[in-house]
């Protein structure tokens, strides 16, 4: 049977043989990290007719996307955020240290399986090593520089990435070539998570990233197998030499675990004997890292955001299309449960175009003058920012993307996919796409409805996670009710909401009343599901 688990104030083991550290773990193996979100699901917008709606999770299909490159858990994650759109409870985070070849990614991998959860980062040490100078970039080619010493990581970079990620934020980790010995032009993208494993070999050395670890595990196996495993990875997978593996084995990597690696077992909560083989220590991790989830886990209430802002005024952070008669004519039609889908996509179709231009004159704009062909001056103005980027809320936000296209050239789309828990009644993000740098443009956030606002809430959220400043995000739907308009501008007081009608109330199922109907049914002519099972008003369009 696996040996247990050894508490960390346990009387201290016989010492061990000397054991290697390392330059890094497995380059490889680092790739489980998500660069993004993208992947998730199979692409969306193609092959609209005729298609059948989805619920937000299917039985049938495994938690997790194994790929021939990472592992991709696919079930939704839930609020990470309270109703004032804060961060209510950080992340749970793991440290795993070790030596060189002891097996932390192995057993990293291992947790994250049997935990069986969605949003598990896994954080390599290795992606921050130092940029080295010319001088240490030649010693390094000869096996003469130490990359199992503290000060070969970046353990600034590494806190302040690892504080972003427990509070939910998107983070950017170098990529780092082992054979080269330097970081890589590109930079992966990491999102916040339920779960931040975090592996290394001086994962312990710094009393900050201490602070940062709720759980902390050393992995420790024989020192004989370490080396051969080392041995094995840089003659095979790094083609290096069995002569300066050896030299750089002896030279620095045996006298760094000695000195700075073997000391930190005695900083770990749980030590692991024998690595992966210790399913029993395996087992016992992964249910103490489940209870401490349940006590972390927030209660999405939605009945308490229904009722928490009855009576207000509409907020000053919302714009209305004035009710024309031709306004009210197209309100009219799309309404009218006999209209045809033809002639509901028309009209909508003209709503939208309708809507974003109004919404672009709240985008900042500046004098500026041109000279006309008849040579004269026009003092005019100019959009003053930097770029604007539609992000949609899928699957009805799609829609309003060709009349986004329509008026702003070179426009960069993004997409989202929240849909309703059926089991719990959250709203679960499970798919995102964003272009790169975001947070520097002016975001159009599109949903074709809005009613309780959880998804469009949840949809800020991660655009805010991903640095975009809040006065920067423009909130654009064809309807939406009260509630959702308070919901949203409570939690996201400088998000302009921009809208060609608003609707008093919704019912129980969360509808909005009068309404619409389901937009995306009626848009792309897809079957309706039975009332209680609508996860588009609820979710997507919420």
């Amino acid at each position: 049977m696996a040996a247990p688990p050894v508490p960390a104030d346990a009387a201290p083991p016989a010492p061990p043989p000397p054991r290697p550290a390392e330059e890094s773990e497995a380059a490889s193996e680092d790739r489980s990290n998500t660069e993004s979100l993208d992947r998730l699901l199979p692409p969306v917008g193609t092959g609209r007719s005729p298609r059948k709606r989805t619920t937000s999770q299917c039985k049938s299909e495994p938690p997790l996307l194994r790929t021939s490159k990472r592992t991709i858990y696919t079930a939704g994650r839930p609020p990470w955020y309270n109703e004032h759109g804060t961060q209510s409870k950080e992340a749970f985070a793991i440290g795993l240290g070790g030596g060189s070849a002891s097996g932390k990614t192995t057993v990293a991998r291992m947790i994250i399986e049997a935990l069986d959860v969605p949003w598990v980062v896994l954080l390599s040490m290795d992606s921050f090593y130092k940029v080295l100078t010319k001088q240490q970039q030649e010693q390094a080619a000869h096996n003469n520089f130490n990359f199992d010493h503290p000060d070969a990581f970046d353990f600034d970079l590494i806190i302040s990435t690892l504080k972003k990620l427990k509070q939910g934020k998107s983070v950017k980790v170098p990529i780092y070539d082992f054979t080269t010995h330097s970081r890589k032009k590109d930079w992966k993208t990491l999102y916040g998570a339920n779960v931040i494993i975090f592996e290394g070999i001086m994962a312990f050395a710094d009393k900050t990233l201490l602070e940062l670890l709720d759980m902390k595990i050393f992995v420790d196996t024989d020192s004989d197998i370490r080396l051969v495993r080392r041995l094995r990875r840089d003659i095979s997978e790094r083609g290096r030499d069995i002569e300066g593996v050896i030299k750089q084995y002896n030279k620095f990597v045996k006298p760094a675990f000695d000195q700075y690696i073997q000391p930190t077992m005695r900083l770990a909560d749980i030590v692991v004997p024998r690595g992966s083989g210790n399913t029993v220590a395996i087992d016992l991790i992964v249910q103490h890292v489940h209870s401490q989830l349940e006590e972390r886990k927030l209660r999405w209430d939605m009945a308490a955001l229904a009722s928490a802002h009855q009576c207000h005024p509409l907020p000053r952070t919302l714009s209305v299309l004035k009710s024309t008669p031709q306004v009210r004519g197209m309100h009219t039609i799309i309404r009218d449960k006999e209209t045809s889908r033809d002639e509901f996509i028309f009209y909508s179709k003209r709503l939208m175009r309708l809507l974003i231009e109004h919404a672009l004159s709240f985008l900042p704009f500046q004098d500026c003058v041109v000279q006309t062909p008849q040579g004269q001056d026009y003092a005019g103005k100019c959009y003053s920012g930097k770029q604007i980027t539609g992000v949609s809320i899928l699957r009805a936000g799609e829609t309003m993307e060709p009349a986004l296209r329509a008026v702003c050239k070179d426009v960069r789309i993004g997409t989202i996919l929240i849909q309703t828990n059926q089991l719990t009644g959250e709203p679960e993000l499970h798919y995102l796409r964003l272009p790169k740098d975001i947070s520097d443009d002016h975001v159009i956030l599109m949903d074709c409805t809005v009613s309780t606002g959880a998804a469009a809430m949840m949809a800020v959220r991660v655009l805010l996670d991903h640095d975009v400043p809040e006065d920067k995000i423009f909130l654009l739907s064809l309807l939406m009710a009260e509630m959702g308009v308070h919901s949203v501008a409570y939690a996201f007081p400088r998000v302009k909401i921009i809208t060609t009608a608003v609707d008093k109330r919704v019912n129980d199922l969360f509808r909005i009343i009068p309404g619409i109907g389901n937009f995306g049914d009626r848009y792309f002519g897809t079957d309706a599901v039975p009332d209680g099972s609508d996860e588009e008003e609820v979710a997507s369009t919420g």
